[in-house]
């Protein structure tokens, strides 16, 4: 993307409405962002929310892509319900990318995402993403353009292998690290990003937010912005 840094691919699960904040310091550096992730209701939700639709409109405005969350349970989710989420990403929020999480990993299951991503683009997605949260078997790397290889907590990342030797066949930007429970203060994110940049991962994201929900938070950078 011109004049974009394409180092930040930021899942923001928050409604707008209870972390308005988040979202205006999000939209304020819109030229630091890759993309970003929205996700209503484990998905589009069950009807169009008017308030995810207006700051989406706002990121879109901004050339920030807009990538629509959809859970995929590792193969084990139906493809026309995946598909169906994708669609309304699209028609509710004018979604111009596709989030796909918990995708599955091994070479068996390799038809079946072909299938998504082939879906997913006819849905409009611009920006294909397959949250895997480790590295796939490399034939993953032809369905998508982003591959996120690790999705973890701060301490779990720090002690991870380097990317395999495949990895070196694709450039940096094809692959995502998303990082939560970072310690607070500069040197820990910027040792998140050093370690993103040495693993091969041009995108990443590293975030304060722990448990079970910690993608309510912003990335330490952005924090601090806003």
């Amino acid at each position: 993307m011109a004049n974009h840094d394409p180092r930040l691919l930021v899942p923001l699960y928050e409604h707008p409405a209870d972390r308005p904040e988040a979202w205006e310091a999000l939209l304020r550096c819109a030229p630091r962002l890759h993309s970003v992730g929205l996700n209503p209701g484990n998905g589009p939700g069950d009807a169009p929310d008017e308030r995810f639709a207006a700051v989406a409109a706002r990121l879109r405005e901004a050339q920030v892509t807009v990538l629509g969350y959809a859970d995929t349970d590792y193969g084990r989710r139906p493809h026309a319900e995946v598909v169906r989420d994708l669609l309304r990403h699209r028609d509710w929020y004018g979604a111009d990318g596709a989030f796909l999480d918990q995708a599955a990993a091994g070479p068996e299951l390799l038809p079946h995402y072909r299938r998504l991503s082939v879906a997913a683009r006819a849905a409009g997605a611009r920006t294909l993403v397959l949250n895997h949260g480790v590295h796939p078997h490399p034939g993953y790397a032809a369905l998508a353009d982003v591959l996120v290889t690790f999705e973890g907590p701060w301490d779990a990342y720090r002690e991870a292998p380097g990317a395999p030797a495949w990895t070196a066949d694709h450039p940096p930007h094809a692959f995502c690290h998303l990082v939560h429970s970072v310690p607070p203060g500069a040197p820990a994110a910027e040792l998140a990003a050093e370690l993103a940049a040495q693993r091969h991962a041009g995108l990443h994201c590293a975030v304060p937010g722990t448990g079970a929900h910690p993608w309510g938070t912003l990335p330490h950078t952005l924090e601090a912005a806003g």
